[in-house]
């Protein structure tokens, strides 16, 4: 059951990222947004959403991973009903952003659940894989469930049709899974770190996504991206004195922990970027309609489900880096094969047979990526390790995709017919080919070839030394 509840949450934290997309045209002439404020309707989920990870996933393992599972699933409910509802652009954008905070409370205690549920080995894998099927489903199936709602319903239902969702989820959790003990002692929560983790996380997010408006070398960008650092310099300071830090800097030390955070960063670059010109490619050159744009995702989602599969069973046995190292290779080649795309090009010829490369190759990523950033980390810090994973992989979808959309419009060079549009993606799905490339690069050169035995209980730091002593 609680298999069930996380994989249901994560299908639906997933679509939600992508099923907007589609219904922006609809959204903008039915609420009446103006053409600069549209695109908040996409940002202000990965802002919030992205942000809060790491406080999600510490407050998790301080406060119980079931009790802030149920909490952000609720907020997700309430807020997706706000937002289907909305009668004004202000009250859309703020419902997206309550629900990347609900998110971000769920989707770190949603994987904890699973990390401390499943002990490590081919029981936990197994439960990876159907949780990272169920991710890369949501995430596919957003453009097809965006496409089909707006054009046969209304763009209402791209929010509304989370509720059953949802409410499915929150009926699930509560069944199962092991009772969580309360801490012997009770730790405060890193204020300050929480602070500048997410001032810094959100500014960096705010800074990447703006440059559609504002570009990289604007004082507007560049101020905000150096307001970023300087306070995410200050978070790692605060973390190395913190009783009870946000983020145990120490975990990065785990090649494991360090190398699949870096690899999932990439890509997720590479993978919500390819998501987005591909879908683009679909509509604005092969003249497909909303509807036919998600039907058209169907393969692609149908490859991600394969390769999950695939490398569910090759990491039961090996280790995740069997599976990782093959898998990104055969996706920057899918992603490669897309590059070629033509304006007199169709469906069959440069759509699905890059499609099944890419999204096979991209399979084999995600569920071993997942067990990676977990394997040798101990129960107490799972929602730490959870909380980074998913800051990981969202951080890696923003500024990838700001990144190589600034790459597809330099190309494009302000042109609007179909071949100008058609250099431009083929550009940025090059750049995504070479993104995944240096994920293989990361596999191979800093995952271990072996697995860690269980690392047991970890030493206390200096700092929570002394705190123990005072407590006593």
């Amino acid at each position: 059951m609680v298999l069930a509840a996380v994989t249901v949450a994560q299908f639906v934290f997933a679509l939600d990222m992508s099923v907007v997309n589609v219904a922006l045209p609809a959204i903008r002439s039915d609420l009446g947004f103006a053409p600069l404020d549209l695109s908040w309707v996409v940002h202000v989920y990965a802002l919030t959403f992205g942000g809060l990870l790491l406080l999600g996933g510490r407050a998790c393992d301080l406060y119980g991973r079931r009790r802030l599972f149920l909490l952000g699933l609720a907020v997700f409910g309430l807020c997706s009903l706000v937002g289907g509802v909305a009668q004004a652009p202000w009250q859309l954008v703020a419902a997206r952003a309550g629900q990347g905070v609900g998110a971000a409370a769920a989707a770190p205690a949603a994987l904890a659940m699973l990390t401390t549920t499943f002990t490590e080995g081919p029981r936990r894998v197994r439960a990876l894989g159907v949780w990272s099927a169920a991710n890369a489903a949501g995430g596919a199936l957003g453009v097809l469930a965006g496409g089909v709602l707006t054009e046969y319903a209304s763009w209402r239902w791209v929010m509304l049709v989370n509720l059953p969702v949802v409410a499915v989820a929150f009926a699930l959790a509560p069944g199962g899974g092991p009772d969580e003990a309360r801490p012997v002692r009770r730790e405060r929560p890193d204020v300050l770190g929480a602070v500048l983790a997410t001032a810094g996380i959100g500014l960096l997010v705010f800074g990447v996504v703006r440059t559609d408006v504002h570009g990289w070398g604007s004082p507007a960008t560049l101020g905000t991206l150096a307001a970023a650092v300087v306070l995410l310099a200050a978070f790692v300071v605060t973390e190395t004195r913190a009783p009870a830090p946000l983020l145990r800097l120490g975990l990065l030390r785990s090649r494991w922990v360090a190398g699949a955070n870096a690899l999932v960063f990439l890509a997720a670059a590479g993978q919500f970027t390819a998501f987005y010109f591909v879908s683009l490619y679909l509509q604005q050159v092969l003249g497909l309609g909303a509807a036919a744009t998600g039907l058209a995702f169907l393969p692609f989602s149908a490859g991600l489900v394969a390769g999950t599969v695939v490398a569910t069973r090759i990491t039961a046995r090996r280790t995740p880096r069997v599976a990782l190292v093959p898998g990104a290779v055969l996706a920057a080649a899918g992603l490669a094969w897309f590059a070629s795309i033509s304006p007199d090009g169709g469906f069959l010829a440069d759509v699905l047979g890059p499609s099944l490369v890419t999204s096979i190759g991209t399979g084999l990523v995600l569920a071993p990526v997942a067990a990676a950033a977990t394997t040798g980390v101990a129960a107490h810090e799972a929602g730490m390790a959870s909380g980074l994973l998913n800051s990981s992989r969202q951080l890696g979808g923003c500024v990838g995709l700001a990144a190589l959309a600034t790459v597809a419009a330099h190309r494009t060079g302000g042109a609007t017919d179909p071949a100008a549009l058609n250099d431009g993606y083929a550009a940025g799905l090059a750049v995504t080919a070479v993104l995944f490339v240096l994920a293989a690069l990361v596999a191979i050169a800093v995952l271990p070839r072996r697995r860690p035995e269980d690392p047991g209980p970890r030493p206390l730091t200096p700092a929570e030394n002394r705190l123990e002593g005072t407590r006593s």
